[in-house]
């Protein structure tokens, strides 16, 4: 009975005790473009006006919807972004109005919710648990990232690192 009892807390204990979530409000991560369309329109607080708020990058068809939350005074949100990819939504990211949310409640907050985050520098925290990677950025942006679409972008890229990228690598390896 005690090796049952300690298998089951040992299982507990590999299962994140709380999941990220996949968005903030109405906009969830996988919307495709009309869904999301109609959840801005039906949510204020974002500030969505209709098409103008929508491009489209001919090059590769990812579309980018901006919304200005700051257009209505109780929101908390200033400009938010909403990225595309293969017609479904990867990015949100919430610039969060300074003047009514300040950083250090944020991240009080996430971290009472969600446990400390998975990276901490100067410049942001980042949460992961393998489907999203949630961060929270300097001076107040918070980001919601589809992690298999993110990591798939950034695997096919053929991006290469630049010369002080390298030279930065190596002072950090000569430590």
């Amino acid at each position: 009975m005690k090796k049952i009892l300690f298998a089951m807390f040992v299982a507990f204990l590999a299962v994140p005790l709380f999941s990220l979530p996949n968005g903030y409000s109405s906009a969830k991560l996988g919307m495709d473009i009309d869904s999301l369309k109609d959840a801005l329109k039906n949510d204020h607080q974002f500030g969505y006006r209709g098409e103008r708020d929508v491009s489209l990058s001919p090059s590769d068809g990812q579309y980018l919807i901006e919304t200005d939350g700051s257009l209505y005074g109780y929101s908390f949100l200033g400009r938010c972004w909403f990225q595309f990819s293969e017609e479904k939504l990867y990015i949100i990211t919430l610039n969060l109005d300074r003047s009514k949310v300040d950083h250090y409640s944020v991240f009080s907050k996430l971290c009472e919710k969600y446990g400390n985050p998975d990276e901490l520098s100067p410049q942001k925290s980042v949460w992961r648990d393998g489907s999203v990677i949630m961060s929270l950025e300097k001076p107040l942006t918070l980001k919601y990232v589809d992690a298999k679409t993110f990591e798939g972008k950034k695997s096919s890229s053929n991006v290469q690192k630049t010369t002080a990228e390298n030279a930065r690598d190596d002072f950090l390896d000569s430590l």
